[in-house]
């Protein structure tokens, strides 16, 4: 009986082994055979690797309008901002190294660094200032690096749903799990081997979802799993996630800078509760900061629109809300 039990174990061992080397070499040979990703802007070198940049827009004395993504985010989620706008003002969107359509850097991913990336992306594309910085989420602390690197080049920020410098202190979310860096990197792992590649070609993207957004631009995020490279850039800002809201913290803008704060009200109530958290009183808290963060200027408002953290600007009738308010910025910084 026990030697029929470890036959059956050998057998469905080696089964296993077997599939999975069948997945890696069908996967390898997706990454040998299918054709190169095309991005839908513009790759440029800043010293040693590209950047992805996809700008709109006519060039002019008007403030230039920048978008800096969410943590890991990648610059196709803004595409109705960018509809928007380039009817009135200059655009420019981007994907940080690794993100996207960029390729990975070797320097690290500090928020300084990105910073004087993104800079050296706007010179080397022969953007000029003054700019309206505008950051979704953990892009609202990448601008505010910004801002103090170039004081002289930035004339407002504006914050998507953007994290406040106190955020973590303040809300009390529970302790991370630990599972999200051993995911990242067993995902790029198999990105690399193109498993990821394949498993999407089979079952779809069901890992970045973005309704509201056209399909011609979700169908271009099939892209972004061709290899791991994707996944290498995400954990390596993940690496810098807790000193970007560090550095954050120290830069409060507490002069007449324009600032325009976009916040959604709509908050996942299953979800918190689930965490062991009062969605009721998150929502209040975090209603409080997001109009904190307008205060830290004598210029500053905010809007509360009916959107969650994506959706403010991912559904189109949303986007048109915070467009019409940043051409209205726009106009004032000209007058």
């Amino acid at each position: 009986m026990i030697r029929m039990i470890l036959k059956i174990l050998k057998w469905i061992g080696l089964s296993i082994t077997s599939l999975l080397l069948l997945l890696i070499l069908v996967g390898l040979g997706f990454r040998l055979f299918r054709d190169r990703p095309v991005p839908p802007g513009k790759l440029v070198d800043i010293g040693g690797f590209k950047l992805h940049v996809h700008s709109t827009g006519e060039k002019n004395d008007k403030p230039t309008f920048v978008i800096e993504a969410g943590a890991a985010g990648h610059s196709e989620y803004y595409h109705w901002l960018s509809e928007g706008l380039k009817d009135s003002m200059r655009v420019v969107r981007y994907d940080r190294a690794g993100i996207g359509y960029s390729e990975l850097s070797d320097t690290p991913r500090d928020p300084e660094t990105v910073a004087r990336e993104l800079h050296a992306l706007l010179v080397r594309t022969g953007e000029s200032p003054p700019y309206i910085m505008a950051g979704h989420s953990h892009g609202g602390h990448y601008i505010r690096v910004f801002k103090k690197l170039y004081p002289n080049e930035v004339a407002a920020l504006v914050f998507l749903d953007s994290g406040h410098p106190d955020e973590r202190e303040r809300l009390p979310w529970p302790p991370s799990s630990g599972w999200l860096m051993p995911a990242l990197y067993a995902g790029a792992v198999l990105g690399d081997l193109g498993v990821l590649d394949l498993y999407v070609t089979i079952f779809g993207n069901a890992i970045m979802r973005a309704p509201g957004v056209p399909k011609e631009i979700t169908d271009r995020y099939h892209d972004y799993f061709v290899d791991g490279k994707y996944l290498w850039g995400s954990i390596k800002e993940e690496e810098w996630h807790i000193a970007l809201e560090e550095m954050s913290k120290r830069i409060m803008v507490t002069d007449t800078l324009p600032i325009r704060v976009f916040a959604g009200t709509h908050i996942n109530e299953k979800a918190l509760r689930k965490m062991g958290m009062n969605p009721k009183k998150m929502g209040t808290n975090r209603r409080k900061m997001q109009e904190e963060m307008a205060s830290f200027s004598k210029n500053g408002k905010v809007f509360f629109m009916d959107g969650g953290h994506f959706t403010i600007f991912i559904q189109k009738e949303n986007a048109d809300i915070i467009c019409k308010e940043i051409i209205q910025l726009s106009e004032e910084l000209q007058n």
